[in-house]
């Protein structure tokens, strides 16, 4: 976990296909947001076993419901833990794990104050979508016409504040120059316009 000093909010990452805490863009982000005043907590969603077998056989990426679950676990923690449990929660999912951060948001409607999801699979939230409480931001390259149309679905299915932002240029990992940056930019002013204290509760 990387804290700024003074800040209010915290962002849990939920890292997506094949990836886990080190994922070099994920990371990336989580600096951005920190630069913002927002703390960060990138973990592991699959013990070292489960990536092993997942990495041979992909079983687990798509279990959003294994997920989720470990995604609502660190939830917990953070309410437990003492330096975190004042700081209002935030899910910055990419992939699958955008799926799993959408579920568990659904879960945990009176906790989580915003979501972003990058390059994700809202799709594979299923039922959970028009649950979500907690405005969230849709990040799509512009290149990714698949995951363009599964994000346009979702946010139809959405009762939430939602919005979709699409980066030009950009394919589904966002790799061209200035992509990530943009994404970094907009998940930083999506979480402070909605983990401020006035934000929350209203």
């Amino acid at each position: 976990m990387t804290a700024p000093e003074s800040t209010g909010a915290i962002v849990l990452f939920a890292h997506g296909s094949g990836s886990s805490r080190h994922s070099s863009r994920n990371q990336f982000v989580a600096r951005a947001l920190n630069k913002a005043g927002l703390a960060t907590l990138l973990f592991d969603l699959l013990t070292r076993a489960e990536e092993a077998i997942d990495l041979r056989t992909a079983q687990h990426r798509f279990d959003i419901g294994l997920l989720v679950e470990r995604l609502v676990h660190a939830t917990r923690w953070t309410r437990q833990n003492a330096a975190t449990r004042e700081m209002r929660v935030g899910y910055f999912g990419a992939s699958t794990g955008g799926a799993a951060a959408l579920v568990a948001a659904a879960q945990l409607p009176h906790e989580i104050g915003a979501v972003v999801s990058r390059g994700g699979r809202p799709d594979l939230a299923g039922e959970a979508l028009p649950w979500v409480q907690a405005p969230t931001l849709l990040i799509v390259g512009g290149e990714d016409d698949v995951v363009i149309d599964l994000n346009e679905a979702a946010r139809a299915q959405m009762k939430c504040d939602v919005k979709l932002e699409i980066i030009p240029g950009a394919t589904h990992l966002f790799e061209e120059p200035g992509a990530l940056e943009r994404v970094a930019q907009l998940a930083a002013e999506w979480f402070v316009a909605h983990l401020s204290q006035t934000s929350i509760g209203q």
